[in-house]
């Protein structure tokens, strides 16, 4: 019995952009995904997937830079008074978000993994007509969370794959599981997704991302090269506050330890071998202009083109943060809250993915590969795959970018969507024969 691709991904593209559009209006930032995790949880439900939700999903203690409690039980009164059941809050209780949906034909096949991030960012989205969520009013109703990242669209195209899985059960072979994962900005989720043990025995992992590079809808790449290892810090600086005209010595200034080091840490000296990069992006310190400040905080990351690279650029700004403590008479604590890992696709997965797609009448162009230069937490997982002799592989699918990721005006062509459905879609065919 042949599978009819060929207009798949079209007709349910409707179904897409709603699904997208719908999840564009209620972004989450990581770990307090609860809206997300829900409405994704019952879609995959109805299809017939075992669903995995909190702790069974990933590991507790693997989760880097979980949000602070108050902020946890703010966003999950929101999803209460938004309609998630008690049982689902109780389930994900605590920023235990995300969801594993695993479908199992019970036949001889691979056991393919699918990996789609669902977490927004904290960016206030621009109210402007020439920006299209706001112009055809899908725009955030979250004040100050907007989805600046197309992580909205990455979660359409996981449901719609789910839902190809389920209606073509009959005629697929093997296992399919797919990983709703929380908290990808700022490398915090995909470790305690991939710590539960989910990769275990996977032959071919798969993730991917709506844009990045600015190319046509209808091309898209098989593998990308330029992922970079990096380390999230945030940074505490604890100093004595004291009058500024009256007792300026009793004081102990943390606003200009913070200060310093925000400085200074970008003069670390570029790696020889690589690529190697820092970042200090946000500084808050201070009380009052007439007061010595007892303190100042920071959140940076540092970058490297392999593991070696990024641990001494960490290295480094670690010694300077030390450093600016010291000259300040001030303490300091360094809170490790995210890492992403070396990331290398196996090229071997190119001519199946570009012979996959010859069939589609969506994909146009098959590159095989694609420059990058950012961090993916989907590395964690990629890597344990391919520890255990299976093959990974992330993607990008092309799409014009009116801004840049993260920016409030960041938007992508919809009609990216079924492109990179159908990709998957053709993907999905060991040991199935594809019409």
């Amino acid at each position: 019995m042949t599978i009819n691709l060929k207009h798949y991904s079209k007709t349910i593209e409707p179904s897409l952009l709603q699904w997208r559009r719908h999840l564009h209006q209620y972004p989450e930032l990581g770990f307090m995904e609860y809206y997300t995790t829900y409405v994704i949880g019952e879609e995959l439900k109805k299809l017939g997937f075992t669903v995995y939700c909190g702790k069974e999903a990933l590991k507790s203690d693997a989760r880097y830079g979980v949000p602070p409690e108050s902020e946890r039980a703010e966003n999950e009164k929101r999803a209460k008074a938004m309609g998630v059941p008690e049982d689902w809050m109780t389930a994900m209780h605590g920023g235990h978000t995300g969801i594993v949906a695993v479908y199992d034909t019970e036949r001889s096949g691979d056991h393919l993994a699918f990996r789609f991030d669902i977490d927004a960012l904290p960016i206030e989205e621009a109210e402007q007509d020439k920006h299209v969520p706001f112009k055809e009013s899908f725009i955030s109703k979250n004040k100050g969370v907007m989805h600046a990242c197309a992580h909205d669209g990455h979660t359409s195209i996981g449901i719609g794959l789910a839902q190809f899985i389920a209606q073509h059960q009959n005629t697929l072979n093997g296992k399919f599981t797919l990983l709703f994962q929380p908290a990808e900005e700022g490398g915090r989720g995909a470790r305690a997704m991939t710590e539960k043990g989910w990769l275990t025995g996977v032959d071919a992992f798969y993730s991917g991302h709506i844009g990045i590079q600015s190319l046509p809808v209808g091309t898209i790449a098989a593998t990308t090269k330029g992922f970079l290892a990096s380390s999230k810090l945030n940074v505490h600086f604890k100093g004595q506050s004291s009058h500024s005209g009256m007792k300026p010595e009793a004081g102990r200034n943390a606003l200009l330890a913070a200060a310093t080091a925000a400085t200074q840490l970008h003069s670390i000296s570029r790696h020889s071998e690589g690529v190697s990069r820092i970042n200090v992006g946000k500084l808050i310190a201070g009380n009052g202009r007439n007061i010595i400040s007892d303190r100042g905080y920071l959140e940076l990351e540092t970058r490297g083109e392999t593991q070696n690279i990024n641990e001494y650029m960490q290295m480094e700004a670690r010694r300077i943060l030390e450093a600016a403590a010291a000259m300040h008479h001030v303490d300091v604590e360094i809170d490790f809250v995210g890492e992403t890992e070396e990331l290398r696709c196996d090229e071997l997965l190119i001519p199946s993915i570009t012979n996959a797609c010859q069939t589609s009448d969506l994909i146009q162009n098959v590159e095989p590969y694609a420059l990058v230069s950012g961090s993916e937490d989907a590395s964690f997982m990629m890597n344990e795959v391919q520890k255990q002799g299976g093959k990974a592989t992330y993607m990008l699918f092309g799409t014009h970018l009116p801004d840049n990721h993260h920016s409030p005006h960041f938007d992508f062509e919809e009609e990216v969507l079924a492109v990179a459905l159908d990709a998957y879609i053709h993907i999905v065919k060991g040991g199935n024969e594809i019409a």
